[in-house]
């Protein structure tokens, strides 16, 4: 799957090693996954649910503190006959306040089918319908991680 680094041009590639967080981004929630760079794993972390910017970057603040990322990865929507996903103006607007707010280099993979995989495990895993609700976000968060991870797997192959 491709990969998308906003502002890339004037940044160093991605770094080796340290934290990264990763976004699932929807209207009036947000799934956030943690990974470890040197390692290539990745852990659903939680779900932001607040449709209010503000709160959700002040949320997402503390998570920065807190794991002290050396990356951020945000899923992007595609469409697959080509041409922009009607969310994909959303989740552009997000990466901007990333990048503004954090100054962290942002990478943006296609997150197609990623929540779909994450809800395809919670039921694997026995979690009913009415509880995959509150872990499917984080879930797709570390479904759009582990792309990353395998997309930059292979790119080094």
């Amino acid at each position: 799957m491709p990969e998308y680094e906003t502002g890339a041009a004037a940044r160093p590639a991605a770094p080796r090693d340290g934290a990264v967080l990763a976004f699932d981004v929807g209207l009036e929630r947000v799934g956030v996954a943690v990974g470890e760079l040197g390692l290539g794993i990745a852990h659903p972390l939680e779900t932001i649910e607040a449709a209010d910017v503000r709160r959700r970057f002040d949320r997402i603040a503390m998570l920065v503190e807190q794991w002290r990322p050396a990356l951020l990865v945000v899923g992007l929507p595609v469409r697959a006959a080509g041409g922009e996903h009607s969310f994909e103006p959303v989740v552009r607007r997000f990466v901007r306040r990333l990048e503004g707010r954090f100054g962290l280099p942002v990478a943006l993979v296609d997150e197609t089918l990623s929540s779909r995989e994450a809800e395809r495990q919670l039921a694997a895993q026995g979690v009913n319908t009415r509880r995959q609700r509150a872990a499917v976000d984080r879930a797709a968060a570390r479904e759009i991680l582990l792309t990353w991870f395998e997309t930059r797997a292979r790119a080094a192959a």
